[in-house]
């Protein structure tokens, strides 16, 4: 089924949001070799059926463009058999070895990656930190933008690589939080959740005073 989806030009679209992480229906209709209302009715279907979502984004001083990205549902078409293996054998470490040997092994991931993603972050300034963050998150796949809030940051993170295997190990999401205490600083709650059923992972950054 997925073979004859990715076939037709709402499976192209899906393909290409899946390796460009967010677009406009003009960028697609150019990568595609379509017209942007071709696109855009393809679009609305796509949303109507749960795998695209839109946002305003500003392109520098123009107004702002709408871009779309893929939901979790639409990240699910892309499961690899790596990710089934994955859940299979921390499933397998849980029921051996309880749920606090599944906790040490994303407390040492996420200790690495911490120490690997500061070492790229190099601003003195905390939107600086949440800019360079943001953007080393986009290079892992993760479709993430940030935006002022009173006090601080929100960070929203519209899709999640391992969404497959965080629903059932949700230790997983140990390692973005331990990357914000450790690189951004501050203090963050994690407000939305795509494991629970969100429509994205957000995270509510405060600077310290």
């Amino acid at each position: 089924m997925h073979a004859a989806f990715f076939r037709s030009t709402r499976g192209k679209i899906v393909d290409e949001l899946h390796r460009r992480h967010s677009a406009s229906a003009v960028d697609l209709a150019r990568d595609l070799g379509l017209t942007a209302n071709a696109i855009r009715q393809q679009l609305l279907v796509l949303e109507r059926d749960g795998f695209v979502t839109e946002r305003s984004v500003r392109r520098g001083p123009t107004k702002p463009t709408l871009e779309f990205s893929l939901t979790a549902r639409a990240e699910q078409l892309f499961a690899q058999p790596y990710d089934r293996m994955l859940s299979a054998v921390l499933s397998e470490v849980r029921s051996q070895d309880g749920p606090q040997a599944v906790a040490k092994i994303f407390e040492g991931i996420a200790r690495r990656t911490s120490r690997s993603i500061a070492e790229r972050i190099t601003s003195p300034t905390t939107e600086g930190k949440m800019a360079a963050l943001t953007q080393v998150l986009r290079k892992k796949g993760v479709n993430a933008e940030y935006n002022l809030i009173d006090g601080g940051f929100e960070l929203h993170e519209h899709n999640c690589p391992y969404a497959s295997v965080v629903k059932e190990h949700p230790e997983v999401c140990s390692v973005i939080h331990r990357v914000l205490d450790e690189t951004v600083g501050g203090t963050h709650a994690q407000t939305e959740s795509l494991a629970t059923g969100g429509s994205e992972c957000r995270f509510e950054v405060k600077v310290s005073a």
